[in-house]
Protein backbone atom coordinates (compact mmCIF):
# COMPACT_ATOMS: atom_id res chain seq x y z
CA UNK A 1 0.00 0.00 0.00
CA UNK A 2 1.47 3.65 -1.05
CA UNK A 3 -0.37 6.93 -1.27
CA UNK A 4 -1.87 9.11 -2.87
CA UNK A 5 -1.75 13.26 -2.73
CA UNK A 6 -5.36 14.68 -2.28
CA UNK A 7 -4.80 18.12 -1.64
CA UNK A 8 -2.04 20.70 -1.38
CA UNK A 9 -1.52 24.44 0.32
CA UNK A 10 0.85 26.95 1.16
CA UNK A 11 1.44 30.06 2.66
CA UNK A 12 3.99 32.59 2.98
CA UNK A 13 4.57 36.14 4.78
CA UNK A 14 2.82 39.49 4.00
CA UNK A 15 6.03 41.36 3.32
CA UNK A 16 8.27 40.81 0.00
CA UNK A 17 11.46 42.09 -0.05
CA UNK A 18 13.17 42.81 -3.33
CA UNK A 19 16.53 42.23 -4.42
CA UNK A 20 16.31 46.01 -4.18
CA UNK A 21 15.25 46.74 -1.13
CA UNK A 22 17.93 44.58 0.21
CA UNK A 23 20.55 46.60 -1.52
CA UNK A 24 19.17 49.85 0.64
CA UNK A 25 21.56 48.22 3.13
CA UNK A 26 23.50 45.61 1.75
CA UNK A 27 26.66 46.01 -0.44
CA UNK A 28 24.92 44.96 -3.56
CA UNK A 29 22.65 44.96 -6.18
CA UNK A 30 19.30 43.06 -8.45
CA UNK A 31 21.70 42.66 -10.90
CA UNK A 32 24.01 40.59 -8.76
CA UNK A 33 21.89 38.70 -6.64
CA UNK A 34 19.61 37.88 -10.36
CA UNK A 35 22.43 36.74 -12.43
CA UNK A 36 23.80 34.83 -9.91
CA UNK A 37 20.80 32.99 -8.14
CA UNK A 38 17.78 33.65 -10.51
CA UNK A 39 15.78 35.07 -7.00
CA UNK A 40 14.32 38.38 -7.58
CA UNK A 41 12.26 38.85 -4.02
CA UNK A 42 11.56 36.78 -1.22
CA UNK A 43 8.77 36.73 1.58
CA UNK A 44 9.85 37.16 5.20
CA UNK A 45 8.05 36.98 8.32
CA UNK A 46 7.13 40.21 10.37
CA UNK A 47 4.54 40.03 12.45
CA UNK A 48 3.81 36.39 10.96
CA UNK A 49 5.18 32.97 13.10
CA UNK A 50 6.57 29.76 11.83
CA UNK A 51 3.22 28.21 13.47
CA UNK A 52 0.80 30.70 11.81
CA UNK A 53 2.43 29.73 8.31
CA UNK A 54 2.15 25.99 8.77
CA UNK A 55 -1.44 26.27 10.04
CA UNK A 56 -2.50 28.47 7.18
CA UNK A 57 -0.92 26.01 5.14
CA UNK A 58 -2.17 23.06 6.71
CA UNK A 59 -5.75 24.49 6.40
CA UNK A 60 -5.57 25.07 3.01
CA UNK A 61 -4.07 21.46 1.98
CA UNK A 62 -6.81 20.02 3.90
CA UNK A 63 -9.78 22.44 2.35
CA UNK A 64 -8.57 21.18 -1.11
CA UNK A 65 -8.61 17.32 -0.34
CA UNK A 66 -12.21 18.10 1.63
CA UNK A 67 -10.65 16.34 4.82
CA UNK A 68 -11.87 17.48 8.28
CA UNK A 69 -9.00 17.77 11.14
CA UNK A 70 -10.74 15.34 13.16
CA UNK A 71 -10.25 12.71 9.97
CA UNK A 72 -6.38 12.69 10.42
CA UNK A 73 -4.25 10.24 11.25
CA UNK A 74 -1.29 11.54 11.69
CA UNK A 75 0.49 15.13 11.39
CA UNK A 76 4.39 15.25 10.15
CA UNK A 77 5.78 18.61 9.94
CA UNK A 78 9.66 19.79 8.18
CA UNK A 79 11.38 22.34 9.85
CA UNK A 80 14.56 23.35 10.43
CA UNK A 81 13.58 25.56 13.66
CA UNK A 82 10.36 25.54 14.75
CA UNK A 83 8.85 28.47 17.34
CA UNK A 84 9.84 26.12 20.33
CA UNK A 85 12.27 23.50 20.99
CA UNK A 86 9.54 21.83 22.58
CA UNK A 87 6.52 21.15 21.90
CA UNK A 88 7.08 20.18 18.55
CA UNK A 89 5.78 23.07 15.64
CA UNK A 90 3.54 19.49 14.75
CA UNK A 91 1.78 19.55 18.30
CA UNK A 92 1.56 23.28 17.62
CA UNK A 93 -0.42 22.72 14.43
CA UNK A 94 -2.32 19.87 15.90
CA UNK A 95 -3.66 21.86 19.07
CA UNK A 96 -4.85 24.77 16.57
CA UNK A 97 -6.28 22.56 13.54
CA UNK A 98 -8.01 20.97 16.34
CA UNK A 99 -6.66 17.55 15.38
CA UNK A 100 -6.28 14.80 18.06
CA UNK A 101 -3.82 12.64 15.82
CA UNK A 102 0.02 12.10 16.63
CA UNK A 103 1.79 14.39 15.63
CA UNK A 104 5.77 15.22 15.44
CA UNK A 105 8.71 17.24 13.58
CA UNK A 106 11.85 15.76 11.20
CA UNK A 107 14.81 17.43 10.52
CA UNK A 108 16.15 16.92 7.07
CA UNK A 109 17.28 20.63 5.78
CA UNK A 110 16.00 21.34 2.40
CA UNK A 111 15.03 17.55 1.83
CA UNK A 112 12.39 17.00 4.61
CA UNK A 113 9.17 17.05 2.04
CA UNK A 114 10.37 13.70 0.75
CA UNK A 115 11.59 12.52 3.68
CA UNK A 116 8.24 13.27 5.29
CA UNK A 117 6.67 11.31 2.41
CA UNK A 118 9.46 8.45 2.52
CA UNK A 119 8.00 8.27 5.93
CA UNK A 120 4.30 8.84 5.54
CA UNK A 121 4.90 5.84 2.74
CA UNK A 122 6.01 2.97 5.97
CA UNK A 123 2.64 4.47 7.80
CA UNK A 124 0.48 3.69 4.82
CA UNK A 125 2.02 0.11 4.04
CA UNK A 126 1.66 -0.86 7.68
CA UNK A 127 -2.16 0.15 7.20
CA UNK A 128 -1.43 2.42 10.58
CA UNK A 129 -2.87 5.73 8.73
CA UNK A 130 -5.64 6.51 6.35
CA UNK A 131 -5.06 10.14 6.59
CA UNK A 132 -1.95 12.16 6.63
CA UNK A 133 -0.85 15.54 6.39
CA UNK A 134 2.34 16.77 5.77
CA UNK A 135 3.59 20.79 6.62
CA UNK A 136 7.38 21.81 5.25
CA UNK A 137 7.22 25.13 7.26
CA UNK A 138 10.66 27.36 7.51
CA UNK A 139 11.37 31.35 8.92
CA UNK A 140 14.85 31.17 7.65
CA UNK A 141 15.07 34.94 8.24
CA UNK A 142 15.52 34.16 11.25
CA UNK A 143 18.98 32.23 10.68
CA UNK A 144 20.76 34.66 8.74
CA UNK A 145 23.52 37.02 9.38
CA UNK A 146 21.89 40.33 7.76
CA UNK A 147 25.29 41.40 7.24
CA UNK A 148 26.42 38.39 5.00
CA UNK A 149 25.60 39.46 1.53
CA UNK A 150 26.58 35.90 0.03
CA UNK A 151 24.27 34.02 2.20
CA UNK A 152 21.37 35.93 3.30
CA UNK A 153 20.08 36.98 -0.47
CA UNK A 154 19.34 33.20 -0.96
CA UNK A 155 16.75 33.01 1.47
CA UNK A 156 12.85 33.56 2.21
CA UNK A 157 10.54 32.37 4.42
CA UNK A 158 7.05 29.83 3.73
CA UNK A 159 5.02 26.97 3.88
CA UNK A 160 3.65 24.14 2.21
CA UNK A 161 1.37 21.29 2.48
CA UNK A 162 -0.61 18.10 0.96
CA UNK A 163 -2.87 15.80 2.59
CA UNK A 164 -2.22 11.92 1.36
CA UNK A 165 -4.33 9.14 1.33
CA UNK A 166 -4.60 5.72 0.72
CA UNK A 167 -3.55 4.82 -3.10
CA UNK A 168 -0.41 3.96 -5.36
CA UNK A 169 0.46 7.60 -6.20
CA UNK A 170 4.31 6.86 -5.28
CA UNK A 171 6.42 4.51 -7.45
CA UNK A 172 9.61 5.57 -6.13
CA UNK A 173 11.89 7.38 -3.65
CA UNK A 174 15.17 7.76 -2.48
CA UNK A 175 16.89 9.10 0.67
CA UNK A 176 20.58 9.46 1.21
CA UNK A 177 22.64 11.24 3.83
CA UNK A 178 26.22 12.56 3.80
CA UNK A 179 27.20 13.08 6.99
CA UNK A 180 29.29 16.78 6.68
CA UNK A 181 29.38 19.81 8.93
CA UNK A 182 31.89 21.81 7.28
CA UNK A 183 29.92 23.20 3.94
CA UNK A 184 26.12 23.90 5.36
CA UNK A 185 25.85 24.15 8.88
CA UNK A 186 23.76 26.16 11.61
CA UNK A 187 25.06 26.38 15.09
CA UNK A 188 23.10 25.92 18.02
CA UNK A 189 22.51 28.17 21.49
CA UNK A 190 25.32 26.88 23.54
CA UNK A 191 22.90 28.43 27.13
CA UNK A 192 25.12 29.25 29.96
CA UNK A 193 25.81 25.82 32.14
CA UNK A 194 28.33 26.25 34.65
CA UNK A 195 28.88 22.25 34.38
CA UNK A 196 30.72 22.76 31.17
CA UNK A 197 32.64 24.91 28.93
CA UNK A 198 30.55 27.16 26.56
CA UNK A 199 31.89 29.02 23.19
CA UNK A 200 31.05 31.90 22.25
CA UNK A 201 29.45 31.21 18.45
CA UNK A 202 27.53 33.36 15.61
CA UNK A 203 24.49 31.07 15.33
CA UNK A 204 23.76 32.38 11.61
CA UNK A 205 23.93 29.74 8.52
CA UNK A 206 27.25 29.23 7.33
CA UNK A 207 27.50 27.67 3.38
CA UNK A 208 30.48 27.15 1.32
CA UNK A 209 28.36 28.27 -1.60
CA UNK A 210 30.93 26.16 -4.40
CA UNK A 211 30.84 22.85 -2.44
CA UNK A 212 26.83 23.26 -2.11
CA UNK A 213 26.73 23.82 -5.90
CA UNK A 214 29.09 20.62 -6.65
CA UNK A 215 27.07 18.14 -4.30
CA UNK A 216 23.44 19.93 -5.62
CA UNK A 217 23.96 19.00 -9.03
CA UNK A 218 25.84 15.54 -9.08
CA UNK A 219 23.13 14.67 -6.38
CA UNK A 220 20.02 16.04 -8.36
CA UNK A 221 21.33 14.27 -11.49
CA UNK A 222 21.77 10.91 -9.39
CA UNK A 223 18.71 10.67 -7.68
CA UNK A 224 16.74 11.74 -10.57
CA UNK A 225 17.96 8.90 -12.73
CA UNK A 226 17.51 6.58 -10.02
CA UNK A 227 14.30 7.40 -8.98
CA UNK A 228 13.15 6.75 -12.75
CA UNK A 229 14.61 3.70 -13.52
CA UNK A 230 13.06 2.38 -9.65
CA UNK A 231 9.91 3.52 -10.88
CA UNK A 232 10.10 0.82 -14.00
CA UNK A 233 9.75 4.69 -16.57
CA UNK A 234 12.27 6.49 -18.52
CA UNK A 235 13.03 9.88 -18.82
CA UNK A 236 10.45 10.41 -21.58
CA UNK A 237 8.24 9.57 -19.09
CA UNK A 238 7.90 12.11 -17.28
CA UNK A 239 6.27 14.81 -17.62
CA UNK A 240 7.19 17.50 -14.82
CA UNK A 241 10.52 18.12 -12.39
CA UNK A 242 9.88 19.86 -9.17
CA UNK A 243 13.52 20.50 -7.80
CA UNK A 244 14.68 22.54 -4.90
CA UNK A 245 14.93 25.96 -5.33
CA UNK A 246 17.63 26.65 -4.10
CA UNK A 247 19.38 28.03 -6.68
CA UNK A 248 18.62 28.28 -10.43
CA UNK A 249 22.49 27.84 -11.72
CA UNK A 250 22.12 24.52 -10.19
CA UNK A 251 18.76 23.50 -11.74
CA UNK A 252 19.95 24.74 -15.03
CA UNK A 253 23.73 22.84 -15.07
CA UNK A 254 20.96 19.49 -14.13
CA UNK A 255 19.22 19.83 -16.73
CA UNK A 256 21.86 19.94 -19.07
CA UNK A 257 23.16 16.28 -17.63
CA UNK A 258 20.06 15.08 -17.96
CA UNK A 259 17.89 13.97 -20.88
CA UNK A 260 14.83 15.29 -19.70
CA UNK A 261 13.73 18.29 -21.98
CA UNK A 262 14.11 21.46 -20.14
CA UNK A 263 10.23 22.76 -20.26
CA UNK A 264 9.23 19.99 -17.74
CA UNK A 265 11.78 21.66 -15.08
CA UNK A 266 9.90 23.74 -13.03
CA UNK A 267 10.22 27.30 -10.76
CA UNK A 268 9.54 29.53 -8.87
CA UNK A 269 12.37 30.86 -7.14
CA UNK A 270 12.49 33.89 -8.53
CA UNK A 271 9.52 35.04 -6.05
CA UNK A 272 10.21 33.04 -2.97
CA UNK A 273 14.44 32.33 -2.85
CA UNK A 274 15.03 29.73 -1.13
CA UNK A 275 12.27 28.34 1.71
CA UNK A 276 14.51 25.07 2.59
CA UNK A 277 11.90 21.82 2.77
CA UNK A 278 9.08 24.46 1.65
CA UNK A 279 10.65 25.13 -1.63
CA UNK A 280 9.06 21.66 -3.47
CA UNK A 281 5.79 21.63 -1.12
CA UNK A 282 4.92 25.35 -2.39
CA UNK A 283 6.12 24.88 -5.91
CA UNK A 284 3.78 21.74 -6.17
CA UNK A 285 0.59 23.66 -4.73
CA UNK A 286 1.04 26.51 -7.30
CA UNK A 287 0.86 24.48 -9.91
CA UNK A 288 -1.69 22.53 -8.68
CA UNK A 289 -3.78 25.35 -8.11
CA UNK A 290 -3.15 26.70 -11.68
CA UNK A 291 -4.11 23.10 -13.03
CA UNK A 292 -0.73 22.12 -14.65
CA UNK A 293 -1.41 18.56 -13.15
CA UNK A 294 -3.70 15.91 -14.78
CA UNK A 295 -4.44 11.91 -13.64
CA UNK A 296 -1.92 9.97 -14.75
CA UNK A 297 1.18 12.93 -14.89
CA UNK A 298 4.33 11.68 -13.65
CA UNK A 299 6.37 14.19 -11.48
CA UNK A 300 9.70 13.58 -10.58
CA UNK A 301 11.01 15.99 -7.25
CA UNK A 302 14.51 16.57 -6.18
CA UNK A 303 15.76 17.99 -2.77
CA UNK A 304 18.97 18.30 -1.35
CA UNK A 305 20.03 20.43 1.97
CA UNK A 306 22.24 20.66 5.09
CA UNK A 307 23.47 16.72 6.45
CA UNK A 308 24.08 16.59 3.46
CA UNK A 309 21.10 15.26 2.59
CA UNK A 310 19.29 14.42 -0.65
CA UNK A 311 15.46 13.22 -1.47
CA UNK A 312 13.85 12.25 -4.37
CA UNK A 313 10.72 10.61 -5.78
CA UNK A 314 8.39 9.62 -8.89
CA UNK A 315 4.66 10.59 -8.36
CA UNK A 316 1.97 9.72 -10.33
CA UNK A 317 -0.82 12.48 -10.44
CA UNK A 318 -4.02 11.49 -9.32
CA UNK A 319 -5.89 14.70 -7.88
Amino acid sequence: MSFQILGTGSAHPACSQTNDDLSAFLDTSDEWISTRTGIKSRYVCTTETISDLAVEAGRAALRDAGVEPEELDLIICSTIRGDYITPALACVVQNRLGATCPAFDINAACSGFVYMLDVAAGYFARKRVKKVLLIAAEEMSKLLDWKDRRTCVLFGDGAGAAVLGEGDGLRSIRITTSGNMDVLRIPNVQGNSPFGETKDCESYLFMDGQEVYKFAVNAMCNDIRTVIKEAGLTEDDVDFVLPHQANLRVIETAKKRLGIPPEKFHVNISRYGNTSSAGVAILMDEMHRAGAFHPGDVLVISTFGGGLTTGACTLVWTV
